[in-house]
């Protein structure tokens, strides 16, 4: 397996600058997703790595080989595409082992690594079979066995599972994770899903805008956001504009919070909607501010709760609701260390 090493990646389509200095580090045998809205640049940059692009300026390297000349098919990388690419003309074996065929593999190997590769991504006995009578989920096994059956050290995924229902997504994104792990690869993947990238990453690296904003551990990622892009793109989150205190206070409309650490000057406190607990009394020493509910949305396994806050809203989540339905007037209650303060005002990279 290799690291993959980008170095101030810079790439312009015309006038337009889809990435802009970006650098990344991705460990050898990590699962580094790129993550952000449509145009931010994050398949760019996959595409880069794969050599389909050359980058205007900086340098791409995988392990210690810079690659920036190399084409595509000399990187020692693969490459699952979103719409999968399969040949419909040729059946489940004849694309899975096409790329050994290009490579000019003898025959009887060209069979067995096929055979052995489909029966790791679960395709036993269809190999015979052309793509169009396969399931979304099994075309996407198709994809995935193509591009493992060349042993790649890199392997490259490009929201591979978009063209899936939500439940399949869930399995599949499992199922690619745990292959990923069984066999060490180093994978870099794309997506615009937040609760895809968290659940399947060992690191995630949010992009707007051609650059990134922030890269760390998806529980980084999402507890402690660097910026308001960040915290507001990862997951739901309340923004507070408050005054830092300097004493482990700050003052939000009217109110003072303790938070943890110390704040001097305007701040902007992130609240995800899980960390505020609703309540009809207020508790002895509690954190909190009163609200008022204003409305109420059953989804299943929480209760999501928008609440009326000193001329601003509130959304607040309550986990197994039962039928205990909230109303009226309440009081949030917010633990201090649950209480994110972004640096700076929250201001994103510039782009």
């Amino acid at each position: 397996m290799a690291d993959v090493r980008l170095v101030n990646i810079t790439k312009r389509f015309g006038p337009m600058l889809a990435v802009d200095d970006v650098s990344l580090d991705v460990s050898d045998g990590s699962f580094t997703t790129l993550l952000g809205p449509s145009g931010c640049g994050k398949t760019t940059t996959l595409r880069i790595v794969a050599g389909f692009f050359q980058p205007d300026a900086g340098d791409v390297f995988i392990g210690r080989d810079r690659v920036n000349d190399l084409p595509p098919h000399r990187r020692r990388t693969a490459m699952v595409f979103q719409e999968y690419a399969l040949f419909p003309h040729m059946t489940v074996f004849e694309n899975v082992s096409y790329g050994l065929r290009m490579r000019a593999v003898p025959a009887a190997e060209t069979r067995r690594r096929g055979s052995d590769v489909m029966e790791l991504v679960g395709l036993p006995g269809v190999g015979e079979k052309f793509p169009s009578r396969l399931s979304g989920g099994q075309q996407q096994r198709v994809a995935l066995a193509r591009a493992l059956v060349v042993e790649p050290e890199v392997l490259l995924l490009d929201e591979p599972l978009s063209n899936l229902d939500a439940k399949l997504r869930v399995r599949v994104r499992t199922e690619i994770r745990l292959l990923q792990q069984r066999l060490g690869i180093t994978a870099v993947y794309v997506t615009h899903d937040q609760e895809e990238a968290l659940a399947i990453s060992d690191r995630v690296a949010v992009m707007n805008h051609g650059r990134i904003q922030q890269v760390g551990a998806p529980l980084e990622i999402y507890h402690r956001p660097q910026n308001r892009f960040v915290a507001d793109f990862v997951g739901l989150a309340n923004f507070i504009e408050a005054e830092g205190m300097g004493d482990g206070t700050v003052r939000a409309g009217g109110r003072i919070l303790g938070i943890h650490g110390r704040a001097v000057g305007p701040v902007t406190l992130v609240l995800r909607p899980e960390s505020v607990q609703m309540r009809r009394q207020l508790s002895a020493g509690a954190n909190a501010v009163p609200g008022r509910v204003a409305a109420m949305s059953f989804l299943g396994t929480l209760a999501r709760y928008w609440v009326d806050v000193d001329g601003t809203q509130w959304i607040v989540d309550v986990p197994s609701p039962g039928d205990d339905v909230l109303s009226g007037d309440v009081f949030l209650e917010i633990p201090p260390e649950r209480i994110h303060v972004l640096p700076e005002g929250g201001r994103q990279q510039a782009g």
